[in-house]
């Protein structure tokens, strides 16, 4: 199967190079907004028409690092079309919701918006391929109300071999 353009991913990372040509087609598209200086879906949010750029507070979740692209092509790179690499779900829509600047860094309330904002907006499934800090209730609650909403939190394990535990992935929701 290549995926359903019925499932939304949000990718919590450093945004989406949305414009990529291997990840344009697969961009997810908040078709209750319309782009005009005003919140006319009533969420809360200007214009959001791709997601939300949360470290920077703007509607334009571009991606300025290149570990979100890299997240979204590896998960739905378009498929048959001569070009690139091809994704998991060549089907599946890409929501971008950055948290992660330039530099690599992000802060951690700013993570709570974004999967506070992909539940809002119903997404399917999260990629959080990020880690650190300690354990934190608020990212543990915002992690709960996804799961209560039925959307599934993919987190990554980490890249160390240290002792420590690895948040978000330790957080053990059943």
């Amino acid at each position: 199967t290549t995926g359903s353009r019925d499932v939304d991913v949000g990718v919590i990372d450093t945004g989406v190079d949305y414009q990529h040509p291997d990840l344009r087609n697969n961009i997810f598209f908040n078709t209750a907004e319309v782009a005009n200086g005003a919140d006319t879906d009533g969420n809360g949010f200007v214009d959001d028409l791709r997601g939300w750029d949360f470290y920077n507070d703007k509607n334009n979740p571009m991606d300025d690092h290149s570990h979100g692209s890299h997240c979204a092509g590896t998960i739905a790179a378009e498929g048959n079309n001569g070009i690139g690499v091809v994704g998991v779900g060549w089907d599946l829509k890409i929501m971008p919701l950055k948290f992660i600047g330039a530099g690599g860094s992000g802060s951690l309330s700013d993570a709570v918006d974004a999967i506070t904002y992909s539940t809002m907006m119903g997404v399917d499934l999260t990629n959080n391929s990020w880690g650190g800090g300690k354990f934190n209730v608020f990212l543990y609650e915002a992690i709960a109300a996804a799961r209560n909403a039925n959307i599934l939190f993919i987190a990554a394990a980490g890249n160390s071999r240290g002792e420590e535990p690895i948040y978000p992935a330790r957080y053990g929701h059943p």
